[in-house]
């Protein structure tokens, strides 16, 4: 299982959510380059990104951020948040993205899913964000009725490299992830699925890695927090 600190950007800066709300964020550091060398330092395999303030604009937005990271580390990374068109995202795989993921549109837009996975083999990922198992989209504003385990089935056949499943309730809260929903969708699909909010210790961790399904975990607050050291963590999944 891989384990992905997370680095998500608002205004430029690395901040974490709690819940999604734009307005309880907490600034961790000024520099997402430097975070992203600390992070690929400490043994990371891969980043995973977010623009907060694309995934409310419907385009990015931190751009300059994300460039600065990709210019910064050698590890893969992957992008979400406001990347809605083909144009925006054969621009950033073309800037260095191993890959991009794909939120909104997925809802909105599945057609788009299935063009980007066919010209782009295993650089597209879904991003699924669910409360109490409905998905929400545009930044987590917009609530739909759609499960989450309908939407990943959608793109069961599209090629999609991944699925990032994230519990919204538990994302930034440090109460654990949703490994019993986590569990189910990775079992209902054929496609890897990596789950993200509320990974907060080795134990939660262990959790996911237990079910022998779940792909990959999601950690951003607790590994600034200090809640759980990523060099340790690395090395208890390894």
């Amino acid at each position: 299982m891989i384990l992905y600190p997370a680095i998500d950007l608002k205004d430029g800066n690395c901040v974490r959510l709690l819940r999604g709300d734009m307005e309880a964020a907490t600034v961790f550091g000024t520099d997402p380059a430097a975070q992203a060398r600390a992070f690929q330092d400490a043994g990371a395999e891969w980043l995973h990104l977010v623009d907060l303030n694309g995934a409310f604009e419907g385009k990015p937005v931190n751009g300059g951020a994300v460039e600065a990271i990709l210019k910064a580390t050698r590890i893969p990374a992957q992008l979400g948040g406001g990347i809605r068109d083909m144009a925006t995202i054969e621009s950033w795989l073309d800037r260095g993205l191993t890959r991009v993921i794909l939120g909104t549109v997925a809802v909105e837009n599945p057609d788009l899913v299935h063009e980007a996975a066919a010209a782009f083999p295993g650089r597209i990922a879904v991003g699924i964000d669910a409360r109490a198992g409905r998905v929400a989209t545009r930044g987590w504003a917009t609530e739909t009725d759609i499960t989450a385990t309908d939407l990943a089935r959608r793109f069961q056949d599209a090629g999609v490299a991944a699925i990032i499943y994230t519990d919204i309730d538990r994302d930034g809260a440090m109460g654990g992830p949703n490994v019993a929903a986590t569990e189910a969708l990775a079992r209902a699909v054929s496609i890897p699925v990596i789950a993200s909010g509320g990974v907060s210790s080795l134990a939660d961790l262990q959790g996911l890695a237990d079910t022998r399904v779940i792909a990959g975990a999601i950690s951003g607050r607790a590994l600034y927090d200090g809640a759980l050291d990523l060099r340790e963590a690395l090395a208890a999944l390894a």
